[in-house]
C-alpha cells in the first residue's frame, strides 16, 4: 500500500490510540490522532485524510454525530470502532454513512484487512486514469461516470456517494434486470472475508434509494425481491469515452 496514505484516528483512549498508531505505521500509513471532534476538525482542515477510524464513545460530541457531520460534506471512508457491539449501534452507524463497523476488542489483522479493502475501493478512481471507462446512463436522469466515480443528474448536479455506495450502484448498473442476492452483492462489491453482513447491504440499498429515488418523479429504481435479494429495474445505457 502507498506510504503516503493518511489515516485519522478519532479515539480518546490513549492506550488504544497508541495501539492503532503502531498498527497503522507498521503498514507504512501516516496516522494523525484526535481525542475529540474539535481536534479532528483541525486536522481535516489542514490536511487531506484518506480514511477515518472513529470511536463512538467520545467526550463532547459523540462519534455518531461526527460521522453524520463528516458524511454530509465528504465521501472519505469511515470505519467505526466501538465497544458497543449491539446490532442497533451497528445499524445506526451504517445508516449515518459509515462504510464499516468493528466491535472492540478487535483483531488487529482483521482491522488491517478491513482498512486495506476500504482504501482499495476508495482509490479505484485513480487506479488507471488512461483506461477507457464507460459512462452509464440510467433512469432517464442519471449519469454514472465509472472512471471519475461520480454520479450526476441531467442538470449536471453531483450527488455525493460514499465508496461503498458507489460500488453497489455500479454493480447494479452493470447487471440491470438481474436478481442479485445479498451474498452476491457482498461478493461483487467487497469480496469474501471482509466481515460484511447481509444487513449492511440492506442499509446501503436504503441509502442509495434515498439518494436516487427522491424528488418530484419518485421513480423506483431498486426492487426488493422477496426471499431473493434486489433487482435494478432501470434501463441502463453505456457510452465509452474516446481514448
Amino acid at each position: 500500500m502507498q506510504n503516503n496514505t493518511h489515516i485519522l484516528v478519532i479515539e480518546d483512549d490513549t492506550e488504544i490510540q497508541s495501539l492503532l498508531a503502531a498498527l497503522l505505521q507498521r503498514n507504512g500509513w501516516t496516522a494523525s490522532l484526535a481525542s475529540n471532534g474539535r481536534e479532528a476538525d483541525a486536522i481535516m482542515a489542514r490536511s487531506f485524510v484518506d480514511l477515518i477510524l472513529l470511536d463512538v464513545m467520545l467526550p463532547g460530541e459523540d462519534g455518531l454525530s461526527i460521522c453524520a457531520r463528516v458524511r454530509s460534506i465528504s465521501t472519505v471512508p469511515i470505519l467505526i470502532l466501538s465497544a458497543k457491539g449491539e446490532d442497533i449501534d451497528r445499524v445506526v452507524g451504517l445508516e449515518l454513512g459509515a462504510d464499516d463497523y468493528m466491535s472492540k476488542p478487535f483483531n488487529p489483522r482483521e482491522l488491517e484487512a478491513r482498512i486495506k479493502a476500504m482504501l482499495r475501493r476508495s482509490r479505484m478512481s485513480i487506479k488507471d486514469s488512461r483506461m477507457q471507462a464507460p459512462i452509464l446512463y440510467f433512469g432517464g436522469k442519471w449519469q454514472l461516470d465509472v472512471r471519475k466515480r461520480e454520479l450526476m443528474d441531467y442538470n449536471g448536479v453531483q450527488t455525493h456517494l460514499t465508496p461503498a455506495e458507489f460500488d453497489l450502484l455500479r454493480v447494479f448498473c452493470e447487471r440491470p434486470g438481474l436478481t442479485l442476492t445479498r451474498e452476491q452483492l457482498i461478493e461483487l462489491t467487497q469480496g469474501p472475508n471482509t466481515g460484511a453482513t447481509e444487513r449492511s447491504i440492506d442499509i446501503l440499498v436504503s441509502r442509495l434509494r434515498r439518494k436516487l429515488e427522491s424528488g418530484e418523479d419518485g421513480q423506483k429504481l431498486i426492487h426488493t425481491v422477496r426471499s431473493g435479494g434486489y433487482e435494478f429495474i432501470a434501463e441502463v445505457q453505456e457510452q465509452r469515452e474516446p481514448a
